[in-house]
């Protein structure tokens, strides 16, 4: 999502969004941790649309009134070095 080489991180707040049953199934059957759930699967997420901060409110309005199911997951942020891990807050 973010340009190669940017010193760019993605921060996703976990609370932001519930993740489907099925994630929680695989996880208990294949006794996969939650950060490796996370790094292999979306968790339901989907699509993902960044936009500026100043046009979320925007964004959130258009992409309801044409049926999705919009989550505010979290933002992007200057990162100390080029293609930063994406970064998963608890909050």
């Amino acid at each position: 999502m973010l340009p190669s080489g940017a010193k760019l991180r993605l921060r996703i707040r976990r609370a932001a969004w519930e993740p489907p049953a099925l994630f929680r199934l695989l996880a208990t059957g294949g006794n996969v941790a939650d950060d490796e759930m996370l790094r292999t699967f979306n968790m339901g997420i989907g699509m993902v649309v960044c936009v500026p901060a100043e046009r979320v409110s925007e964004a959130e309005t258009l992409l309801a009134r044409a049926g999705e199911q919009v989550f505010a997951l979290g933002d992007v942020v200057a990162a100390d070095a080029p293609d930063a891990p994406v970064e998963f807050l608890q909050r």
